[in-house]
């Protein structure tokens, strides 16, 4: 991962499903993701991260998953979907549907909730949200690199944005998985590169 990054264009930071039923042990549904998140200490990082955004009047975007009360939003068409459905978890109102302490959004930022899908991009206007702050860059953090973080990426990329990926401001169930999907995987899409070097590239 290089130190030195440059931004192309406006940059938006967003920040994936950091929400207690996903990352707190206490009460998420996937422990061995949870356990990564906290050993990696991926929030705090992201946290720090969208406060230099914020200070450079940059948009700070968090994508939540939050479902229904009655869960009619979901269709278990995947192991995860039927997963969700069992258990019954993050629907609105919920306690694990509420947002980390590190991450909980700030009156200036933009909340696009995500009642249905598996990435950012479905379900929401998160696209036509970017499009109308002239986005170029989006900086994508959180979870997972076993699924959503690759397919952010590949959305994005396809819809004609720049990706960036600091490696360091996301986790997935197996830090081995984890390795093979940003260094096979990720960085033919993205630019992988750190917090640090992020903050350092907005000047």
């Amino acid at each position: 991962m290089a130190s030195e990054l440059k931004i192309e264009g406006r940059a938006a930071l967003i920040v994936n499903e950091c929400q207690l039923g996903v990352v707190d042990a206490a009460y998420s549904g996937f422990p061995q993701l949870a356990q990564q998140v906290a050993e990696r200490g991926i929030l705090d990082r992201i946290a720090t991260l969208a406060a230099a955004f914020r200070a450079h009047g940059l948009p700070v975007i968090h994508a939540p998953v939050i479902h229904r009360r009655d869960l009619a939003d979901i269709k278990p068409n995947s192991l995860i979907n039927a997963l969700t459905l069992k258990h019954g978890k993050m629907k609105v109102g919920s306690p694990e549907a509420a947002y980390v302490p590190q991450l909980v959004p700030h009156a200036e930022d933009i909340v696009l909730d995500r009642p249905a899908g598996l990435i950012a991009f479905n379900g929401t206007n998160l696209d036509a949200t970017l499009r109308r702050m002239d986005i170029a860059t989006v900086v994508l953090t959180g979870v997972s690199t076993n699924i959503a973080m690759p397919g952010n990426t590949m959305t994005a990329v396809d819809l004609g944005y720049h990706v960036v990926i600091p490696e360091d401001c996301t986790a997935g169930a197996d830090p081995h998985t984890h390795k093979v999907i940003v260094e096979q995987q990720l960085r033919m899409i993205a630019r992988i590169t750190t917090a640090e070097a992020v903050i350092a590239a907005l000047g």
